[in-house]
């Protein structure tokens, strides 16, 4: 096999479409784009108002590992795969972090021959959503410093400030500081941090804003401390008179961006929350838009099923009315081996022994997806060095714990590796069956909502909640907040809160360490074990491996 170039040299050995005929391919004409260049569009949010008329597929992965296994490059192959065979489908995924991509984890928009381009831009500046959702999130970080400074009309006490400050970058020394030093003319000192713009909650109310007033009704929302006194009462962005000035600056960044893959095919690229620390879903209404312009829309969420999956089920599905049909779960021989305890420098080699351990990892995940009430094939992202042996044993587990099964070839082969897979998707499609609900309802207490996670989908016999936690459980059913979904903030590595621990464990408890409002995201968020949600950068960022050629060109961007 000829070796397969990085994944920028593929990117920029490509030949795009204009934009404009990729959207005609949709039925969309030049009074539903705002054009951003040559292969980028921003679409009419009018679009995303029509009744849908495709199907909703989701791609899902087993616990993510260093060996890595492929769930965006697959489900932009299994887009690409369906054109192929004449099927109208379209593609949704996320927009990028700059954190990750000059950090460790490289960028987000596919690998291989199965990339969604122009890669450079949507890698890095794209359409401007982050640095509009970040500006945003400032204005009302400066908006509520003032308001304290200027009298405090409000009587926010400056002790229980919850709003932090954001930026796109890893920066492990923002995740605790004080600001407001330097004199009176500076402000009120006070500690205060800073998340990452996938952890924003502004990020989260993009993704899930349904129209341009729902934006500002959940923007105004947003909880930014408490007042003083026995009853604290929560501070919100409205009260600060903040929503209007936020909406503004987010009036172009909640239309979705259309791009294509490297088949020419249409791709909606929007919204960028973690699926780690926030409900990794890209935008409702990019959603919808490919929903009522496709026959089968293909979507991803972060991670493995216990949190991108989870959360899109519970979260995304429930807020904006969606209803998936089916789901691909992505897996590797590779990593079940890891799961299994194989020695990572010796993943090349032959291991059923090992791969026989980590196989219950990949039930786990068939299971949850199940539980959701949606069928599931089990995509088995197959390296060179895979032997059959291998393949077919995970193979055959996959088809006795109850899910479908393809091979997926697409990083090498493009559309042409995933047509098994599109096949197997579409006779799932066929034969009917789904029948999705969340796995709890909104009304139950917040620790019952956070124990039935913890219990069906980690496995895990119970959760720990910290004396923190459980004040804080109190005061925000206390004020209305209890009646709203769960979203966890986890490692991804791991079912358990031990991002060491691999495989299928059991006996284990989860501890939930702290829980705050993401009032106008609509749900609240559970913080396990020691998750951050300011990542830092490793000993060698691939920044370092960066540059621009004198023509223009980028190098080392992967």
């Amino acid at each position: 096999m000829a070796a397969v170039p990085s994944d920028i040299e593929i990117a920029q050995a490509a030949t795009p479409r204009p934009i404009a005929d990729v959207a005609a391919d949709l039925g969309l004409g030049p009074d539903d784009l705002d054009l951003y260049g040559k292969y980028k569009a921003k679409i009419s949010l009018e679009v995303t108002r029509r009744p849908p008329r495709g199907r909703l597929v989701l791609v899902t992965g087993i616990n993510p590992t260093a060996a890595g296994e492929g769930k965006t490059t697959t489900a932009v192959g299994l887009t690409q795969a369906f054109r192929r065979l004449g099927v109208n489908a379209t593609l949704c995924i996320r927009e990028p972090s700059l954190g990750p991509v000059f950090g460790v984890k490289g960028g987000a928009a596919g690998g291989g021959y199965a990339q969604v381009i122009p890669m450079e831009d949507i890698n890095l500046h794209f359409t401007g959503d982050f640095h509009a959702i970040a500006s945003a999130h400032s204005l009302l970080s400066a908006m509520l410093d003032n308001h304290i400074h200027q009298g405090n009309a409000l009587k926010i006490d400056t002790r229980r400030v919850t709003w932090p400050r954001t930026i796109d970058m890893n920066d492990r020394a923002l995740r605790g500081c004080v600001v407001g030093l330097g004199g009176v003319a500076n402000g009120f000192p006070r500690e205060d941090h800073w998340v990452i713009v996938p952890a924003s909650e502004v990020m989260a109310i993009v993704a899930l804003a349904t129209d341009p007033a729902d934006l500002e009704a959940r923007l105004a929302r947003i909880i930014v401390g408490a007042a003083g006194g026995a009853d604290r009462k929560p501070v919100r962005a409205g009260d600060l008179k903040a929503a209007g000035a936020m909406a503004l600056l987010l009036k172009d960044a909640i239309r979705p961006n259309l791009v294509q893959t490297l088949e020419g095919g249409p791709a909606f690229v929007h919204a960028g929350p973690f699926a780690n620390i926030a409900h990794g879903c890209n935008s409702i209404l990019a959603t919808k838009a490919a929903l009522a312009l496709s026959d089968i829309v293909i979507t991803e969420s972060g991670f493995g099923s216990d949190l991108g999956a989870e959360k899109f089920f519970d979260i995304k599905c429930r807020f904006g009315g969606l209803n998936p049909e089916a789901a691909v779960l992505v897996a590797t021989v590779r990593a079940l081996k890891l799961n299994g305890g194989a020695n990572k420098g010796e993943l090349k080699n032959e291991d059923l022994a090992a791969l026989e351990r980590g196989l219950p990892n990949l039930e786990k995940h068939i299971e949850n997806v199940s539980q959701f009430g949606v069928p599931v094939v089990v995509a088995v992202n197959r390296f060179t060095t895979d032997t059959d042996r291998e393949v077919a044993a995970v193979s055959d587990r996959a088809r006795r714990a109850g899910a479908r099964v393809a091979l997926n070839e697409v990083w090498e082969k493009g559309g042409a590796g995933g047509i098994e897979l599109a096949e197997e998707v579409r006779a799932m499609l066929a034969a009917g069956g789904s029948k999705y609900a969340p796995l709890y309802p909104t009304n139950l207490p917040i620790r019952q909502k956070i124990d039935t996670i913890v219990k069906k989908v980690y496995g895990g016999d119970g959760v720990d909640f910290s004396a923190k936690a459980d004040r804080t459980i109190d005061y925000l059913e206390g004020i209305g907040l209890g009646d709203t979904p769960v979203c966890i903030a986890k490692t991804q590595y791991s079912f358990t809160d031990d991002a060491t621990i691999f495989g299928r464990p059991s006996g284990f408890r989860i501890t939930i360490n702290e829980v705050y409002p993401a009032a106008g995201a609509g749900f609240v968020v559970a913080q396990a074990g020691d998750i951050m949600t300011m990542p830092g950068l490793p000993k060698e960022p691939a920044a370092e491996r960066m540059a621009i050629r004198p023509d223009g060109s980028i190098v080392g961007l992967f």
